[in-house]
Protein backbone atom coordinates (compact mmCIF):
# COMPACT_ATOMS: atom_id res chain seq x y z
CA UNK A 1 0.00 0.00 0.00
CA UNK A 2 2.79 2.69 0.94
CA UNK A 3 4.88 1.68 -2.37
CA UNK A 4 1.13 2.16 -4.42
CA UNK A 5 1.22 6.06 -2.62
CA UNK A 6 4.93 6.64 -3.00
CA UNK A 7 4.28 6.13 -6.47
CA UNK A 8 0.86 8.38 -7.30
CA UNK A 9 3.13 11.31 -7.07
CA UNK A 10 5.39 10.20 -9.76
CA UNK A 11 2.47 9.23 -11.86
CA UNK A 12 0.68 12.77 -11.21
CA UNK A 13 3.87 14.68 -12.16
CA UNK A 14 4.01 12.93 -15.78
CA UNK A 15 0.55 12.91 -16.03
CA UNK A 16 1.02 16.87 -15.48
CA UNK A 17 3.80 17.10 -18.09
CA UNK A 18 2.27 15.01 -20.85
CA UNK A 19 -0.43 17.96 -20.74
CA UNK A 20 1.85 20.84 -21.21
CA UNK A 21 3.16 22.03 -24.20
CA UNK A 22 6.68 21.86 -25.67
CA UNK A 23 8.62 25.06 -25.72
CA UNK A 24 10.74 25.05 -28.61
CA UNK A 25 13.32 28.23 -29.65
CA UNK A 26 12.93 29.38 -33.26
CA UNK A 27 16.03 27.26 -34.59
CA UNK A 28 14.09 23.98 -33.13
CA UNK A 29 10.94 25.01 -34.67
CA UNK A 30 12.20 25.51 -38.30
CA UNK A 31 14.02 22.22 -37.84
CA UNK A 32 10.74 20.86 -36.87
CA UNK A 33 8.17 22.24 -39.81
CA UNK A 34 11.14 20.83 -42.21
CA UNK A 35 11.17 17.22 -41.08
CA UNK A 36 7.87 16.79 -39.68
CA UNK A 37 4.43 16.20 -42.12
CA UNK A 38 2.18 18.18 -39.50
CA UNK A 39 2.87 20.68 -37.31
CA UNK A 40 0.34 22.83 -35.03
CA UNK A 41 2.21 25.96 -33.37
CA UNK A 42 0.98 28.24 -30.68
CA UNK A 43 3.26 31.44 -30.34
CA UNK A 44 2.56 33.39 -27.67
CA UNK A 45 3.92 35.56 -24.96
CA UNK A 46 4.28 35.99 -21.27
CA UNK A 47 1.61 38.37 -19.74
CA UNK A 48 -1.05 37.83 -22.48
CA UNK A 49 -4.35 36.77 -21.45
CA UNK A 50 -5.37 35.66 -24.65
CA UNK A 51 -2.54 33.43 -25.36
CA UNK A 52 -3.17 31.57 -22.12
CA UNK A 53 -6.41 31.06 -23.09
CA UNK A 54 -5.25 29.01 -26.55
CA UNK A 55 -2.45 27.32 -24.83
CA UNK A 56 -5.18 25.37 -22.04
CA UNK A 57 -7.12 24.83 -25.32
CA UNK A 58 -4.16 22.93 -26.70
CA UNK A 59 -3.08 21.08 -23.88
CA UNK A 60 -6.18 19.37 -23.59
CA UNK A 61 -6.64 19.27 -27.41
CA UNK A 62 -2.95 18.12 -28.84
CA UNK A 63 -3.30 14.12 -27.55
CA UNK A 64 -5.64 14.30 -29.54
CA UNK A 65 -4.08 15.92 -32.89
CA UNK A 66 -1.35 13.52 -32.65
CA UNK A 67 -3.53 10.58 -32.10
CA UNK A 68 -6.07 11.74 -35.17
CA UNK A 69 -3.94 13.38 -37.15
CA UNK A 70 -0.70 12.39 -36.48
CA UNK A 71 0.23 16.27 -35.88
CA UNK A 72 2.50 17.40 -32.87
CA UNK A 73 1.49 20.63 -31.07
CA UNK A 74 3.92 22.63 -29.63
CA UNK A 75 4.45 26.50 -28.10
CA UNK A 76 6.85 29.09 -29.32
CA UNK A 77 7.14 31.55 -26.71
CA UNK A 78 8.64 35.26 -27.77
CA UNK A 79 9.24 34.07 -31.12
CA UNK A 80 10.74 35.97 -34.05
CA UNK A 81 9.22 33.70 -36.56
CA UNK A 82 5.68 34.80 -35.19
CA UNK A 83 5.41 37.87 -37.74
CA UNK A 84 6.35 35.52 -40.03
CA UNK A 85 3.15 33.78 -40.37
CA UNK A 86 0.90 36.55 -38.51
CA UNK A 87 1.42 40.45 -38.76
CA UNK A 88 -0.73 40.84 -35.71
CA UNK A 89 1.86 38.63 -34.30
CA UNK A 90 0.94 36.58 -30.55
CA UNK A 91 -1.30 34.71 -30.11
CA UNK A 92 -1.18 33.24 -33.34
CA UNK A 93 -1.74 29.42 -34.11
CA UNK A 94 -0.45 28.05 -37.11
CA UNK A 95 -1.17 24.48 -38.43
CA UNK A 96 1.99 23.05 -41.03
CA UNK A 97 1.28 20.78 -43.81
CA UNK A 98 3.93 19.80 -45.41
CA UNK A 99 5.36 22.83 -44.23
CA UNK A 100 2.67 24.87 -45.40
CA UNK A 101 1.25 26.67 -43.08
CA UNK A 102 -2.54 27.91 -42.19
CA UNK A 103 -3.61 30.48 -39.79
CA UNK A 104 -6.50 29.83 -37.33
CA UNK A 105 -8.61 32.99 -36.76
CA UNK A 106 -11.53 32.44 -34.30
CA UNK A 107 -12.15 32.44 -31.44
CA UNK A 108 -10.14 30.39 -28.55
CA UNK A 109 -13.02 27.60 -28.78
CA UNK A 110 -11.94 24.19 -27.90
CA UNK A 111 -14.29 22.65 -30.39
CA UNK A 112 -13.94 25.47 -33.31
CA UNK A 113 -10.01 24.88 -32.94
CA UNK A 114 -10.28 21.09 -33.55
CA UNK A 115 -12.80 21.31 -36.74
CA UNK A 116 -10.88 23.85 -38.75
CA UNK A 117 -7.46 21.89 -38.42
CA UNK A 118 -8.94 18.56 -39.02
CA UNK A 119 -11.34 19.62 -42.08
CA UNK A 120 -7.75 21.82 -43.45
CA UNK A 121 -5.15 18.55 -43.06
CA UNK A 122 -4.64 19.25 -47.21
CA UNK A 123 -3.71 22.27 -48.41
CA UNK A 124 -6.77 24.83 -49.53
CA UNK A 125 -4.87 27.36 -51.81
CA UNK A 126 -4.12 26.36 -55.40
CA UNK A 127 -1.10 27.56 -57.35
CA UNK A 128 -2.25 29.21 -60.47
CA UNK A 129 0.46 29.65 -63.76
CA UNK A 130 0.23 31.34 -67.03
CA UNK A 131 -0.64 28.48 -68.86
CA UNK A 132 -3.28 26.41 -66.77
CA UNK A 133 -4.69 30.54 -65.18
CA UNK A 134 -7.42 30.47 -68.10
CA UNK A 135 -8.28 26.80 -68.21
CA UNK A 136 -8.33 26.35 -64.51
CA UNK A 137 -10.52 29.53 -63.49
CA UNK A 138 -12.64 30.29 -67.18
CA UNK A 139 -12.58 34.30 -66.06
CA UNK A 140 -13.13 35.68 -69.44
CA UNK A 141 -15.23 32.34 -70.98
CA UNK A 142 -18.32 32.12 -68.17
CA UNK A 143 -16.62 31.43 -65.04
CA UNK A 144 -17.98 28.34 -65.19
CA UNK A 145 -15.75 26.53 -62.33
CA UNK A 146 -17.33 29.32 -59.76
CA UNK A 147 -15.93 32.47 -58.19
CA UNK A 148 -12.06 32.72 -57.50
CA UNK A 149 -10.55 34.90 -55.27
CA UNK A 150 -7.07 35.41 -55.84
CA UNK A 151 -3.46 36.54 -54.59
CA UNK A 152 -0.73 37.97 -56.75
CA UNK A 153 2.84 37.71 -54.90
CA UNK A 154 6.53 37.68 -55.70
CA UNK A 155 9.07 35.75 -54.03
CA UNK A 156 10.98 39.09 -52.96
CA UNK A 157 7.62 40.43 -51.77
CA UNK A 158 8.52 40.55 -47.28
CA UNK A 159 4.62 41.35 -47.38
CA UNK A 160 3.80 38.81 -49.38
CA UNK A 161 5.50 36.65 -47.77
CA UNK A 162 4.11 37.25 -44.10
CA UNK A 163 0.40 36.91 -45.56
CA UNK A 164 1.17 33.03 -47.08
CA UNK A 165 -0.72 31.93 -43.45
CA UNK A 166 -3.20 34.28 -43.83
CA UNK A 167 -3.72 33.53 -47.44
CA UNK A 168 -4.13 30.04 -46.60
CA UNK A 169 -6.39 30.68 -43.70
CA UNK A 170 -8.76 32.36 -46.00
CA UNK A 171 -8.89 29.04 -48.28
CA UNK A 172 -9.84 26.76 -45.57
CA UNK A 173 -12.29 29.37 -44.40
CA UNK A 174 -14.16 29.67 -48.13
CA UNK A 175 -13.07 25.62 -48.63
CA UNK A 176 -15.99 24.64 -50.74
CA UNK A 177 -17.75 27.73 -52.30
CA UNK A 178 -14.81 30.27 -53.37
CA UNK A 179 -11.44 29.16 -54.96
CA UNK A 180 -9.08 30.28 -53.57
CA UNK A 181 -5.50 30.55 -55.39
CA UNK A 182 -2.48 32.75 -55.61
CA UNK A 183 0.01 33.65 -58.91
CA UNK A 184 3.56 34.27 -58.71
CA UNK A 185 3.65 37.35 -60.25
CA UNK A 186 7.18 37.38 -61.10
CA UNK A 187 8.03 34.07 -62.76
CA UNK A 188 5.30 31.34 -63.63
CA UNK A 189 2.04 34.13 -64.15
CA UNK A 190 4.13 37.13 -64.74
CA UNK A 191 1.67 36.92 -68.37
CA UNK A 192 -1.32 36.85 -66.03
CA UNK A 193 0.00 39.88 -63.83
CA UNK A 194 0.45 41.69 -66.93
CA UNK A 195 -3.07 41.05 -68.27
CA UNK A 196 -4.15 42.24 -65.24
CA UNK A 197 -2.18 45.26 -64.74
CA UNK A 198 -0.86 44.11 -61.78
CA UNK A 199 1.71 46.51 -60.63
CA UNK A 200 2.68 46.27 -57.00
CA UNK A 201 2.68 43.40 -54.70
CA UNK A 202 0.75 42.17 -52.66
CA UNK A 203 -2.53 42.26 -55.25
CA UNK A 204 -5.60 41.13 -54.46
CA UNK A 205 -8.18 40.45 -57.23
CA UNK A 206 -11.80 38.62 -57.61
CA UNK A 207 -13.14 37.16 -60.08
CA UNK A 208 -17.54 36.70 -60.85
CA UNK A 209 -19.22 36.56 -63.93
CA UNK A 210 -16.86 37.57 -66.00
CA UNK A 211 -15.82 40.33 -64.07
CA UNK A 212 -12.78 41.21 -61.95
CA UNK A 213 -12.80 43.13 -58.63
CA UNK A 214 -9.70 44.65 -56.99
CA UNK A 215 -9.22 44.39 -53.08
CA UNK A 216 -8.82 48.07 -51.50
CA UNK A 217 -9.28 47.83 -48.08
CA UNK A 218 -6.58 48.62 -45.57
CA UNK A 219 -6.89 45.57 -43.78
CA UNK A 220 -5.01 42.58 -44.61
CA UNK A 221 -6.69 39.92 -42.04
CA UNK A 222 -8.83 36.78 -42.86
CA UNK A 223 -11.70 38.09 -41.55
CA UNK A 224 -11.70 41.28 -43.92
CA UNK A 225 -10.56 39.20 -46.74
CA UNK A 226 -13.70 36.34 -46.56
CA UNK A 227 -16.25 39.20 -46.05
CA UNK A 228 -14.69 40.93 -49.00
CA UNK A 229 -15.30 37.93 -51.31
CA UNK A 230 -18.70 36.37 -49.83
CA UNK A 231 -20.64 40.21 -49.97
CA UNK A 232 -18.27 43.54 -49.66
CA UNK A 233 -16.70 43.10 -53.32
CA UNK A 234 -20.28 44.64 -54.23
CA UNK A 235 -18.97 48.12 -53.17
CA UNK A 236 -16.21 47.55 -55.43
CA UNK A 237 -16.39 48.76 -59.06
CA UNK A 238 -15.92 45.58 -61.06
CA UNK A 239 -14.16 45.33 -64.26
CA UNK A 240 -14.66 43.12 -67.27
CA UNK A 241 -12.25 40.53 -67.64
CA UNK A 242 -9.81 40.97 -70.01
CA UNK A 243 -9.28 38.82 -72.94
CA UNK A 244 -5.96 36.69 -73.50
CA UNK A 245 -3.47 38.47 -75.77
CA UNK A 246 -3.28 37.04 -79.33
CA UNK A 247 0.37 36.77 -80.87
CA UNK A 248 -1.04 39.72 -82.97
CA UNK A 249 -1.72 41.58 -80.09
CA UNK A 250 1.62 40.81 -78.85
CA UNK A 251 3.24 41.77 -81.79
CA UNK A 252 2.09 44.79 -81.60
CA UNK A 253 2.13 45.81 -77.82
CA UNK A 254 6.41 44.64 -78.89
CA UNK A 255 6.39 47.22 -81.57
CA UNK A 256 5.09 50.08 -79.60
CA UNK A 257 7.70 49.39 -76.99
CA UNK A 258 10.42 49.66 -79.60
CA UNK A 259 8.72 52.69 -80.38
CA UNK A 260 8.67 54.66 -77.21
CA UNK A 261 12.05 53.59 -76.91
CA UNK A 262 13.60 55.11 -79.59
CA UNK A 263 11.60 58.00 -78.94
CA UNK A 264 13.29 58.01 -75.29
CA UNK A 265 16.65 57.14 -75.72
CA UNK A 266 17.05 58.96 -79.33
CA UNK A 267 18.51 57.84 -82.58
CA UNK A 268 21.98 57.85 -81.14
CA UNK A 269 21.52 54.78 -79.37
CA UNK A 270 20.04 53.32 -82.28
CA UNK A 271 22.99 54.35 -84.26
CA UNK A 272 25.41 52.82 -81.95
CA UNK A 273 23.01 49.30 -82.18
CA UNK A 274 21.77 49.03 -85.70
CA UNK A 275 19.86 45.54 -84.67
CA UNK A 276 17.67 47.22 -82.49
CA UNK A 277 15.97 49.23 -85.54
CA UNK A 278 16.59 46.08 -87.59
CA UNK A 279 14.43 44.25 -85.69
CA UNK A 280 11.64 46.56 -84.75
CA UNK A 281 11.78 46.43 -89.18
CA UNK A 282 10.67 42.92 -88.76
CA UNK A 283 8.55 43.41 -86.73
CA UNK A 284 6.58 46.03 -88.08
CA UNK A 285 6.57 43.41 -91.05
CA UNK A 286 5.41 40.58 -89.41
CA UNK A 287 2.47 43.00 -88.10
CA UNK A 288 1.84 44.24 -91.83
CA UNK A 289 1.86 40.51 -93.23
CA UNK A 290 -0.36 39.35 -90.14
CA UNK A 291 -2.54 41.99 -90.63
CA UNK A 292 -3.16 41.53 -94.55
CA UNK A 293 -3.48 37.77 -93.97
CA UNK A 294 -6.51 38.59 -92.19
CA UNK A 295 -8.46 41.55 -94.13
CA UNK A 296 -7.91 38.31 -97.04
CA UNK A 297 -9.55 35.93 -95.29
CA UNK A 298 -12.46 38.06 -94.11
CA UNK A 299 -13.30 39.14 -98.14
CA UNK A 300 -13.02 36.40 -99.06
CA UNK A 301 -15.54 34.11 -96.87
CA UNK A 302 -18.18 36.29 -98.84
CA UNK A 303 -17.55 35.65 -101.77
CA UNK A 304 -17.11 31.47 -101.82
CA UNK A 305 -20.62 32.39 -99.93
CA UNK A 306 -22.22 33.80 -103.12
CA UNK A 307 -20.94 31.85 -105.50
CA UNK A 308 -22.54 28.59 -103.11
CA UNK A 309 -25.94 30.28 -103.94
CA UNK A 310 -25.26 31.53 -107.63
CA UNK A 311 -24.61 27.24 -108.01
CA UNK A 312 -28.12 26.48 -105.88
CA UNK A 313 -29.80 28.26 -108.13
Amino acid sequence: MFLKLSLLPVFLITLAESQTLRSVSDDDLLQLIKDREKLIVLFTRPNCDTCNKFEKLLEGLHSDFNKHMSAETVKAVNSHLARLYNPTKEPALVFFRHGIPLLYSGEPDENEIYGFFDKNQTPAVKELTDKIFEHITQAATGATTGDWFIMFYGASCVECQRLHAVWEGVGATLRGRINVARVDANLAGANTAKRFHVSKLPAFLFFRLGKVYKYDLPKNDVKSFVAFAQDWYKNSKGEPVPLLASPFDEIVEWCVVMIKFSMAYGLDILAKYPWIWQIGVVGFGLVAITALIALVKARARPTRETKKDKKSK
